[in-house]
């Protein structure tokens, strides 16, 4: 059914695009730095870890040892608190003062971190050394309802959650200033994009201002007295037209199918058929007759039903462009699961003029 069929191919123009080298690349040595630290969540309501959990017993009582209250483990049973690991994203340049957003998982088995507070906890790098200071209110985007019963109600996810700008940054990120050249890394490695780029800075900046050293790397020289921040603007803004590489994406999961901009196809006849199986099982009630000995037995009974429709050979034609691509196949009328088995078909075939990738 073309109803079913997403292609967010049509929504891709068919004429060239330009990008910024700011959206192509990065910088070399200027990148984010992941951070991690172990935290407590308290204030849930009855949803936390379970009382008898080593980790939040222990974390529980150290905290409460830092702030001069002295306790047995064994006397810790509200399940109003749960361990969670912590996570954040460093960005370059980052100065102590700044905030950044926290992301909270559980590690154990509460049910909800809904109405929970973080209480504070390092977030350390790579290199062990603390560089932000985590603490405060989560956000969750969902709920968790339990009766006394045992009956439930859920609503996404709710053992994840965010702590906005809930870190303070205590140190500064680490980052290496270029100093002698800028290297400029593509996102998606390519030589004929990476070509183009180094003309486009030539022409903007003058001869002999980029050199290509391989399909992923474009260097741009820091001539003597010249600002190396100031150099990055003037690169930054500069157009240049990315050469991309044809491939459809799948996911089987959900039925998506993604066409690429440079996807085209050749002339090609299709046909496809589906199987369609149906059991229907009841329960018949087998009883003796009176006086006679037997026991009353439950007979399951099936029906099974296979049907299998067959469909006539349909030619695709040639299509150059994405929305020729899209209008061919939407017109094969086919479902989503039967497209990704027809694409892989036509891909063997050599009709299909793309890479395959499957997510």
């Amino acid at each position: 059914m073309r109803a079913l069929l997403v292609f967010l191919a049509l929504l891709v123009s068919s004429t060239a695009h330009a990008d910024r080298i700011k959206d192509l690349t990065t910088i070399g040595g200027v990148r984010e730095n992941h951070l991690t630290g172990f935290g407590i969540v308290i204030g849930l309501d009855g949803t936390g870890d379970d009382t008898r959990s080593p980790l939040v017993k222990g974390a529980m009582t150290k905290m409460l040892k830092r702030l001069g209250i002295t306790i047995d483990p064994a006397d810790l049973k509200a399940k109003n608190v749960a361990a969670v690991m912590i996570t954040a994203e460093l960005p370059p340049f980052a100065k102590p003062g700044m905030n950044l957003d926290v992301h909270v998982s559980s590690m154990g088995n509460a049910k909800s971190l809904s109405g929970g507070t973080l209480l504070v906890a390092p977030l350390k790098g790579a290199d062990q050394r603390t560089w932000a200071i985590a603490q405060g209110a989560l956000t969750v985007g969902g709920f968790f309802a339990e009766g006394a019963s045992g009956s439930s109600a859920k609503k996404n996810h709710t053992l994840a959650g965010i702590v906005p700008r809930g870190a303070q940054v205590e140190l500064a990120a680490p980052t290496m200033v270029p100093t002698r050249q800028i290297a400029l890394i593509l996102k998606q490695a390519d030589f004929t994009t990476a070509t183009r780029m180094k003309d486009a800075i030539i022409a903007k900046l003058g001869p002999d201002m980029a050199v290509v050293n391989d399909a992923g790397t474009v260097v741009v020289p820091i001539k003597k007295g010249v600002d190396p921040t100031l150099l990055i603007s003037q690169l930054e803004p500069i157009e240049v037209e990315p050469d991309l590489k044809a491939k459809v994406v799948i996911d089987e999961k959900t039925g998506t199918i993604v066409v690429g901009e440079a996807v085209t196809l050749r002339s090609a006849a299709i046909t496809f058929g589906s199987l369609t199986i149906e059991i229907d099982e009841t329960k018949e009630v087998s009883q003796p007759q009176e006086l006679a000995k037997g026991e009353t037995k439950v007979v399951p009974k099936s029906a099974v039903k296979v049907e299998e429709t067959n469909q006539p050979m349909k030619v695709i034609n040639k299509a150059a462009t994405v929305g020729d691509v899209a209008a061919a196949l939407a017109a094969l009328g086919a479902k989503p699961r039967d497209l990704v088995s027809i694409l892989r078909a036509l891909k063997a075939a050599g009709a299909l003029r793309a890479d395959l990738e499957t997510l």
